[in-house]
């Protein structure tokens, strides 16, 4: 049994208008994680058989607009790490919280459990050249190279054991003029799939949701989602076939794309959903710290 950790940049609960792509466009996968509820703040939440879907909170006690670095830190740490340095801060770690990150994240404590984790992403060699130089990184590259966890690149996208922040690949295809082949949300779920039986904790990060927030257009929007909403539903599909062996959580480090009247993060509620035979486990999460301490409960 594996977990499957989906996070998702920028997904608040905001109000239901036509400013938030929740409210106007079904999205097929959300809608089985929440019952077929709309996926906004006056969503009630539910927990029915291996399926939970509640509200959390990102704004930790801290005034002001969440923000990634600390949100994200929290997420992989189970620590208040706006509280630490008295404010969110982001889109990059503040240096008062990278050891968390560095020493106590996620991937820390499953390696100290005897579990192995493994981050599904894959990044090109742009970022790897620009993060190099500036020495700079993000809350999840951060932890997996502090926890000597492989960051993957090209190689293991084309080797089939690493997932593109597009999911599909074909931005890669088509804006890095790499030479990969676009693949299918039932290919990207397989892939996923794969590592679970392979390794014990499982992260994926998306993050177009927070760019199309930033953007407030809502067909960007709309899109960022139908990827991520897409891969969802195959993933559901494949972990059913499979007998459900494996469990994902899913949630987000701030809100955004809910609310494209404003340019900025929100300080709305973020949804959490977990989803296979140890979701029980997520039923008493009230904000973003609750999410590693659950993951590894699992266990």
């Amino acid at each position: 049994m594996g977990v499957l950790f989906l996070f998702i940049d920028g997904i608040g609960l905001g109000e239901a208008s036509r400013d938030n792509p929740f409210s106007e466009h079904e999205f097929p996968g959300f809608s089985r994680l929440t019952g077929g509820e709309l996926l906004t703040r006056d969503a009630k939440g539910s927990q029915v058989d291996d399926v939970l879907f509640k509200s959390i909170d990102a704004c930790l006690g801290v005034d002001g607009l969440p923000q990634s670095g600390t949100g994200q830190a929290a997420l992989f740490s189970g620590e208040n790490a706006s509280a630490m340095i008295g404010k969110h801060f982001g889109p990059f770690p503040h240096s008062g919280i990278k050891p968390l990150l560095q020493e106590q994240s996620l991937f820390h404590q499953a390696q100290s459990a005897g579990l192995q984790p493994y981050f599904m992403n894959a990044f090109p060699k742009i970022f790897f050249d620009r993060a190099t130089k500036l020495n700079r990184w993000s809350c999840a590259t951060l932890m997996t190279r502090s926890a000597g966890v492989r960051l993957n690149s090209l190689d293991e996208v084309r080797n089939g054991e690493a997932i593109t922040a597009e999911i599909l690949q074909d931005y890669w295809q088509t804006m890095l003029k790499l030479d990969i082949p676009a693949i299918t949300f039932e290919d990207a779920a397989s892939r996923v799939m794969h590592a679970l039986d392979r390794y014990d904790v499982v992260l994926m990060e998306y993050y177009l949701t927070d760019k199309a927030g930033h953007a407030r257009d809502m067909q960007d929007a709309v899109r960022a989602l139908e990827r991520v909403d897409g891969f969802i539903t195959a993933f559901l599909d494949e972990n059913q076939r499979s007998g459900q062996k494996h469990t994902v959580v899913i949630s987000s480090d701030h809100g955004n794309i809910e609310d494209l009247s404003v340019k900025s993060h929100t300080v709305n509620n973020v949804p959490l959903f977990a989803a296979g035979p140890k979701a029980g486990k997520f039923a008493d999460i009230h904000d973003l710290t609750g999410v590693t301490p659950a993951i590894l409960s699992c266990f």
